[in-house]
């Protein structure tokens, strides 16, 4: 679905992103895109939820969403058609009752 801008949220991702500095970030993503979490995600025994729409324009749901939770042993895949990366902002209705729904079972 077609997605407006929303004032107050691109404010406050720039807010976010200002409170940090240009080298903390750079080393965030470079641990991101550079670090092999198989290992860690098998030793996972505890049941997880793994959350992931499929316009993720950040992390490509193909790349990561379907395979992390292949990785678990007992993960669940959720996937939210046309959900951005930032659901848990634009989406956080959804997100939260899902969420709840995960914790209560």
């Amino acid at each position: 679905p077609e997605r407006k801008p929303q004032q107050p949220v691109i404010l406050n991702w720039w807010r976010q992103g200002m409170m940090g500095g240009a080298k903390a970030h750079y080393d965030g993503i470079v641990a991101f895109s550079q670090t092999d979490f198989t290992e860690d995600l098998k030793r996972i025994t505890v049941p997880v939820l793994v959350m992931h729409g499929d316009d993720d324009q950040i992390v490509p749901y193909a790349d990561s969403g379907p395979l992390s939770a292949k990785l678990l042993r007992n993960g669940t895949l959720k996937t939210y058609k046309g959900f951005p990366h930032g659901m848990p902002t634009t989406e956080a209705e959804t997100i939260n009752a899902d969420l709840l729904a995960f914790i209560r079972s």
